[in-house]
């Protein structure tokens, strides 16, 4: 039988940790042998390296906030411009019909590819890693907002439309609400998807970054910085999408918790 009882706050963050300090000692014990540490580091040097990176030497301050500021631009401008063609197609008939063949085709396009047109066009500088993100963010968001106004119920359109409520009332009233938990939804997803743009667009050409530092030191064959680059990314990853629980929370409050429904 599955254990249907819900653990409490406490216990479930013990248990996180466990798992944690499982992963690191096994993680310990593998790497005990210098051939196998050659492959996947050693969790010591890579937390020394990381100690390095924030006090000791402090040098990476710059290249983080770099990456940083790519992914939030990304961030910011995918998901306006990905709410903004979201509800415009799902809202505009015609305009949806026409235009979902080149949807289709732009989403099914591998994104990394353009990362050279990209640097072609804007440089090697941050707007042609922006870019990229970009297409990786504005999907996500597009058809997360084009399947929540498409989601709205129609014997919630018709009473509201029988109350008298105009375009701009049933926009603000019933389409965003219907589609803001679908926007959260997919926010989720595109502040991990912003990284990885910014830090792919590294990749390719630049002189800046934690993707970067990562390239540098694969170079080298310097393993331990490679994962102490990928623990720096995966915290900030998981600090931001944090972020966005939180302004979730305050956003959504309209929405009934769990359980509460069937109360009701």
């Amino acid at each position: 039988m599955w254990n249907l009882i819900k653990p409490s706050h406490k216990t479930l963050r013990l248990w996180q940790l466990a798992v944690l300090v499982v992963i690191l000692a096994v993680w310990h014990g593998i790497t005990r042998d210098p051939a196998v540490a050659f492959f996947f580091g050693e969790p010591i040097k890579v937390f020394l390296r990381v100690w390095q990176w924030f006090v000791t030497d402090a040098d990476i301050y710059t290249h983080l906030g770099i990456t940083l500021l790519e992914t939030m631009l990304a961030f910011a401008i995918g998901t306006i411009a990905g709410l903004g063609f979201g509800l415009w197609l799902a809202l505009s008939t015609m305009a949806g019909a026409i235009l979902d063949p080149y949807i289709k085709a732009m989403n099914s396009m591998p994104r990394v590819i353009l990362a050279p047109i990209f640097a072609l066009w804007f440089g090697l500088g941050i707007w042609s890693k922006v870019a990229l993100a970009v297409t990786l963010v504005f999907f996500i968001v597009f058809f997360n907002v084009y399947q929540g106004v498409k989601e709205v119920s129609p014997v919630v359109l018709a009473n509201a439309r029988m109350l008298g409520a105009n375009g701009r009332q049933l926009l603000r009233q019933v389409y965003l609400p219907s589609a803001t938990s679908w926007v959260f939804s997919s926010l989720h997803t595109s502040v991990g998807l912003a990284f990885v743009g910014a830090v792919v667009g590294e990749y390719l050409g630049s002189a800046r970054g934690v993707g970067y530092l990562i390239l540098q030191a694969e170079g080298t064959f310097d393993v331990n910085t490679v994962f102490a680059g990928i623990i720096v990314l995966t915290a900030c990853a998981l600090f931001l999408d944090l972020m966005v629980g939180v302004v979730e929370k305050r956003l959504m409050k309209w929405q009934p918790k769990s359980g509460e429904t069937e109360r009701l």
